[in-house]
């Protein structure tokens, strides 16, 4: 891709898809789904999050003030950071590892593209254009041990993340970077979804295949590739590996507790898990997919379980044994026959999200969430729990970006609409639709993207992008 078809993306950045017909060499688009448009910004913030968050912010308003002030202090989100882009990148024993230069490069330009969207200071979406720039001009590809395939996951959802928040800088090369979101991390995590590295299904435990089916969903919505998106749902919700919510949440007890099947192995994954998938369901859901009402919201009773569970309470465990080994090769079994055992001071920053859709969103009761999100807060982010690659599995900083002040969405759920999910739950009208306009915005201040917006009665996110894009018009001059 070329700057200048970069450059023109910014006219499609107030949220219209950008088709990609042209140069799609890896996917195939169904008859009639191309027509249907993606929502951009549309990951983990929608134009109206992103709005909210700033006047929030502006306002002084709790707890987001809190928020925002754990994402300022944290060393990532500085304006100074420098990327470092690795060629190829290593993950697993027997390899040179290197893995950790990219998840602190691509947390450092979500964290940046985040503060930016926040204060208006256009600084931090310059560092975060050139983090994401020099990554998808030199990246070519994973490899190491089976565990190349969470690095593709993990850092494939979150590029794409981090992108998506500056797909209108005039100076970030969407093109390219939509290009190693196809041909180095999506490549992967589908493989992995289709063949399990060669393994029989159930040898990996669910965090594997959900750091597949977020890194391919967000592959789908950032290309602007409706297949792929409908090829994550479809795995989540009737997939074969332990990763679709039924295996992952292979019971429902009386009383609303649904097993988490990973928290037969330990705290730590089961605490992966639940992060990835309220990930996958709010990337989804700012598509107009709801899997977070899917089965009868079975997610919301899985993350009730491990809410209880982790926050010290007794929670049930049926016995269950899962079939390892490779395909025409060794074969075993393991059987986890109860909970681990949990550390109450554990904590990582996935609560905020999805306790904010099930009770404000929908006014569903969800307690143990409840608690589990006031400990956490203020959420923070990658650097705020600890140098390993676990600290840095979710971009976190909830309390800020999903904390909500009343109910969005009737009790029921959602009403059906054409377009997306047939499947009990049915489908969300787009939240984003409509940036946020007066009320909170009217508090902020003139000196940035949020206080000039408001000033001309739009959208904060709206007002940083069309300064963004007046920027780059005064840069281009008589070239364009």
């Amino acid at each position: 891709m070329t700057r200048q078809i970069s450059r023109r993306s910014m006219v499609k950045a107030a949220g219209i898809g950008i088709g990609i017909g042209a140069t799609a060499t890896a996917f195939a688009t169904p008859a009639g789904a191309a027509d249907a448009p993606l929502t951009h910004p549309g990951l983990l913030h929608t134009r109206a999050d992103l709005g909210r968050m700033a006047a929030k912010v502006k306002a002084g308003a709790r707890p987001y003030a809190a928020g925002f002030a754990k994402l300022t202090a944290n060393r990532h989100a500085q304006s100074g950071w420098r990327p470092n882009p690795q060629a190829i990148v290593y993950r697993g024993s027997g390899t040179p590892e290197n893995y950790r230069i990219l998840y602190n490069d691509i947390h450092a330009a979500y964290q940046n593209a985040l503060r930016f969207h926040v204060s208006g200071e256009e600084a931090h979406a310059d560092t975060a254009v050139a983090i994401l720039n020099a990554w998808s001009g030199k990246l070519t590809r994973l490899e190491g041990s089976a565990d190349r395939f969470l690095a593709a996951g993990l850092y494939g959802y979150q590029f794409a993340n981090a992108a998506e928040l500056v797909r209108g800088h005039g100076d970030f090369d969407l093109g390219r970077a939509q290009e190693l979101m196809r041909n180095v991390f999506h490549p992967l995590s589908d493989d992995f979804l289709t063949r399990h590295n060669n393994a029989v299904v159930t040898n990996y435990w669910p965090n594997w295949d959900l750091t597949a089916i977020a890194c391919v969903l967000a592959t789908g919505i950032f290309c602007d590739e409706r297949a792929v998106v409908e090829r994550a749902v479809e795995y989540f919700k009737h997939g074969d590996g332990m990763g679709s919510v039924r295996h992952a949440i292979p019971v429902v007890h009386e009383g609303g507790l649904g097993e988490w099947v990973e928290a037969g192995r330990d705290q730590g994954h089961a605490l992966l898990g639940v992060g990835l998938m309220g990930t996958v369901c709010e990337m989804a859901w700012n598509q107009g997919i709801d899997l977070y009402g899917y089965d009868d919201s079975r997610f919301l009773k899985g993350a009730q379980y491990v809410a209880k569970w982790s926050l010290g309470g007794d929670v049930p465990y049926t016995a269950n044994t899962r079939r390892k080994g490779a395909i025409g090769g060794w074969s075993g079994s393991e059987t986890a026959s109860d909970v681990a055992g949990v550390d109450p001071t554990m904590t990582r920053p996935i609560w905020a999200m999805i306790a904010n859709h099930y009770t404000k969103r929908r006014g569903l009761p969800a307690s143990y969430l409840t608690r589990a999100a006031a400990k956490a807060a203020p959420e923070g982010g990658g650097g705020d729990y600890g140098p390993n690659s676990g600290g840095f599995d979710q971009l976190g900083f909830g309390t800020l970006a999903f904390t909500r002040d009343r109910v969005e969405e009737p009790v029921g759920g959602p009403s059906p609409s054409s377009g997306g999910s047939r499947d009990a739950g049915g489908v969300r009208p787009h939240a984003s639709a409509s940036p946020a306009v007066g009320g909170d915005l009217a508090a902020t201040g003139s000196g940035d993207a949020a206080g000039w917006a408001a000033a001309a009665g739009i959208g904060a996110v709206a007002g940083g992008l069309l300064l963004l894009r007046k920027r780059d018009r005064g840069r281009r001059g008589a070239a364009e």
